[in-house]
Formats: structure tokens, sequence, C-alpha cells
């Protein structure tokens, strides 16, 4: 589990290779500003080689966070993280790693019946209740997720995770009502608030791909404010002194900036409405940043006018640095399959991200 000594050690060994504000807060210590992704890849042992060089480098070179899935790449990226991890000289207590659970996970390839395979190994042994599962593929029901921490755990070879999302929640938007949908998400906070005090988890947050970032009349919708509230619920339930709700992760690029400029969330204490960014930050979730470089799309070139505002030498690094200049965002997530484009990401640390003002008047 990441620790205060181990991450601020960390710190101490690359902090002088990199700008100012690079090592941020997170839970017990801090974090770097740019993670590791590993959704995208073919599941080959090709890619799981590429991504296993790469997290190594990347973890022995000042980037000691990495984002996962169960689902990513049918469980091998969980797999190749917990090799990665062994691989690097670095200590466990540096590293915060995350995975999520929701979707339903294939086992190292796509079977050739996947509706099949869900029925016998989800829904025939009762993993899944039919009523739980959305568009064949995800549910967020306690006993599921509590299942799926138990093997991303074993693919990770780790006893904790530093924090475990419910992913993709709005999902289940398509086959329930909203308040139906809260419902559940505060039943599976209540088990991870569980697994939080059994010592599994660090703490658990809610990785979205629409949810926070959407108006209030979005069918994909989710308040945060009410998330907040059902995490307080689920801790009082368990018992637990504090709330383990930690981070949320949402999409943020030049491209798709709406986790800042839709106001959809009412401010914990004033009357109006804010973005995800500035609800996120006046109750002290860590944000995560997912799609930086819009999956490679902006690694050739960004629009003009924002580009111009930003440092790096590369318009991969110059992305990179928009998202870590957002107010609120902790880590920028950038995927990492390939050995070549490692170097370049790690040193778009070494430049200052945009500070508030100017951030925002790229908006204006």
């Amino acid at each position: 589990m990441a620790t205060s000594q181990g991450t601020w050690g960390y710190r101490d060994r690359f902090g002088d290779a990199f700008a100012r504000t690079y090592f941020r807060r997170f839970g017990p210590g801090v974090a770097s500003s740019i993670g590791l992704g590993t959704y995208l890849g073919e599941p080959t042992d090709a890619v799981d080689e590429r991504y296993r060089e790469s997290i190594t480098e990347a973890l022995s070179a000042g980037i000691n966070v990495v984002d996962t899935a169960i689902n990513y790449r049918h469980q091998r990226s969980e797999r190749v993280v917990g090799d990665a991890l062994d691989a690097a000289e670095i200590d466990r207590e540096e590293v915060v790693v995350a995975t999520k659970g929701g979707f339903v996970p294939f086992d190292g390839s796509r079977p050739d019946d996947p509706a099949a395979y869900v029925r016998s190994e989800f829904l025939d042994t009762g993993l899944v209740d039919p009523d739980d599962l959305a568009r064949g593929s995800h549910a967020i029901s306690p006993d599921f997720l509590d299942a799926m921490l138990d093997q991303s755990l074993s693919n990770l070879g780790l006893e904790t995770v530093d924090c475990y999302y419910v992913h993709n929640p709005e999902t289940q938007l398509q086959v329930r009502d909203r308040e139906s949908v809260y419902d559940a998400l505060e039943a599976a906070f209540e088990r991870l608030e569980r697994r939080r005090a059994a010592g599994d988890i660090g703490g658990y947050g809610v990785a979205t791909w629409e949810a926070f970032r959407v108006p209030r009349s979005h069918d994909a919708y989710l308040s945060l404010p009410e998330v907040v509230a059902r995490a307080e619920s689920a801790a009082e339930a368990v018992g637990v002194g504090d709330v383990g709700l930690a981070a949320v992760q949402l999409p943020f690029n030049v491209a798709m900036a709406d986790a800042f400029t839709v106001a959809a969330h009412g401010h914990p204490e004033e009357d109006r409405d804010v973005s995800a960014l500035e609800y996120a930050q006046a109750v002290d979730l860590d944000v995560v940043a997912s799609a930086t470089l819009a999956q490679g799309d902006l690694a050739a070139s960004i629009p003009a006018g924002v580009d111009a505002e930003l440092a790096g030498e590369t318009p991969a690094q110059r992305a990179i640095n928009f998202a870590r200049s957002a107010p609120g965002v902790t880590t920028a997530l950038v995927g990492t399959s390939s050995p070549a484009h490692v170097p370049e990401n790690v040193a778009a640390g070494t430049f200052e991200p945009l500070g508030a003002r100017a951030f925002d008047a790229v908006f204006q």
C-alpha cells in the first residue's frame, strides 16, 4: 500500500528533476501529476511486453501513479502492472495503484461467444443477478464488486490497492432510474467501506466517462453531491470514523473540457451550480483526468490558441500540461503501451503547468 513515508521518499528521490507542483498531495502522501494509463492495446503477448517495459521504465523515472481496470485488455493490463511493480527498482509503498470494477471481464482473450461466457461464468454461478446486469456487461452489486476486487488483487499480486473505482456507474442508467442507481452506489460503497476497514483498499472512488461532465438534463448525468452524500451514508452505516470516498476519475483534455466548463453540481456552501472540477476541489476529492491525449489524437497537434499558451517541446507534452493545469486535477493519465513514448511523457513534468489565471484565460 502507498504510504506517506514511501511516496514522500519517492518524491525526494525524483522531485528535483521536475518542475514545481509536479508532485501533489494524494491520500496519505503524494502522487506524480502524470500517471500511467493501461486501457489501449490488443490483448496479445506482444502488447503485454510493451506495457511491461513502459511501466517499469516510467516507475523508475519519476511517475508513481498506475491506473488500470479488471476489464482492460481482458485482465491482461492488471497482470502486466503486477509484473512491472515486481520488476521496477522501487518499493510498493512508493506507488499509488488504482484499479476498477464494474464491467464483466473476459479472461485473457475475447471468447467466441461472449454472451454464453457471461451466462456461464457470472449468471449461472449466481455471481451476478440478471436484474443487476446492464447492457449484458455491467454490474455494481456488492457481491460482484467483492469478487472482482479479489480477482484484481490476485491479478496484481498485491494485498492492497490504493484506490478502487466503481467503473462507469452511469451505464446502469440504461436499465434503471437515477434514484435506483444512487441506491446501488450506496450499497457498493458500504461493501467497499468494509473492504477498506479490512485493509484490502486504501480508499475508493467513482470512475466515469459522461456522468459528471454532462448537464443535469443528460440521460447519463449523476450528481456529484448526491454521490458524496451516499458515501457518507455508507460510512455511517458501516460505523467507520471517516469516509473512504477519495477520488473521481473523468475525461479531461483540450477537446473535452466539460468537467471544467459545465456547471451541473450544486456547490456545497453556496447557492449556485459549479463544474465537476470545482465541486471536487471544494469537498477535497482528488480528481484523476483520463483521456489526457484523447487516445492519441492530441499527440500530433492541439488547437493553436491553446497550444500557444502551454509549455512543452511537443504537442503531446503540451496536451499533458493542459490537463495538469486544470484546477483540482491531481493526476493526468497518459497511455503507456509504447516504450518509445515514455521519455517524452515523463519529460512533460519538467515544464510548469499554467497558473489558475492563465488557465481561466484559455476559456475566455
